[in-house]
């Protein structure tokens, strides 16, 4: 399986996207649109280890709810992801049993190679 979890509305998601130029067999899921479910959060979380890392500490809610101030639990990042999209780090790609989370350059051009295979 191939799948992008992106913000169609984020810049940095579409030009991510544009830069690994995914060919047609990937799926693309705007999690604005449609919601990550329970179970794609739970594969998610299986493949990286816990949901602090799919966890956005950048998004505006994490300071205007006062999170950052607070310690949270990993079953506190699974609800806070599963409620708000802006929660979740982005993009989060999976190439096959592979996962890469966020937007740095080296995760960027992990995915780059892992797309292009």
């Amino acid at each position: 399986m191939k799948k992008i979890y992106h913000l169609s509305t984020c810049n940095t998601c579409q030009r991510i996207i544009k830069e690994i130029n995914p060919s047609d067999d990937v799926i693309l899921q705007d999690i604005k649109t449609e919601a990550i479910t329970e179970e794609q959060l739970e594969e998610m979380k299986a493949m990286v280890g816990t949901y602090e890392a799919l966890f956005s500490k950048r998004a505006q809610l994490y300071r205007q709810r006062g999170l950052n101030e607070q310690n949270l639990s990993e079953d506190d990042y699974k609800r806070l992801i599963l409620e708000h999209y802006t929660f979740l780090k982005r993009p989060v790609m999976i190439v096959n049993d592979e996962i890469l989370v966020g937007n740095s350059k080296k995760v960027v051009a992990a995915a780059t190679e892992a797309f292009s295979k």
